[in-house]
């Protein structure tokens, strides 16, 4: 059976189903999410992912609910500006309001480690073909 492949219509639908997060935005093949983002505690670290890697503190990567995995976004602080591109390979997160979870290493580069959360735009860069998403 072939699935429909992920595209803004359905980014928006899906995003405009939970109250707590702003609609997704599709300005041309861009996507643009705004919500809170929090990081993973480092006692998952070495878990499994949603994608099947292990978790690694250490690497830019993130958890987003609906997002393919293998996407590539860029995550900004609206406050500082402060941005870092992180590849969604887990599912999550599952407190409600939170639009993503990020690794403990994107966190740090954005500087939210000892807040824990912030307000940030989500910008997809890439989706990966469906190819290669099978792999991610």
């Amino acid at each position: 059976m072939i699935k429909p492949s992920f595209t803004a219509v359905s980014f928006a639908l899906l995003s405009m189903m939970s109250p707590l997060t702003a609609p997704a935005v599709a300005a041309g093949s861009d996507m643009i999410q705004n919500g809170v983002a929090s990081y993973y505690h480092d006692s998952l670290d070495g878990n499994k992912t949603a994608s099947g890697q292990r978790y690694d503190r250490n690497v830019l990567s993130a958890a987003h609910k609906t997002l393919p995995l293998g996407t590539r976004v860029r995550v900004t602080d609206v406050k500082t500006g402060k941005s870092v591109i992180v590849r969604v390979n887990d599912r999550g997160p599952f407190v409600r309001g939170r639009i993503i979870d990020l690794s403990w290493r994107a966190a740090r580069q954005l500087r939210i480690t000892k807040k824990g959360i912030a307000k940030v735009k989500v910008e997809v860069l890439s989706i990966p073909n469906r190819r290669r998403a099978r792999g991610a």
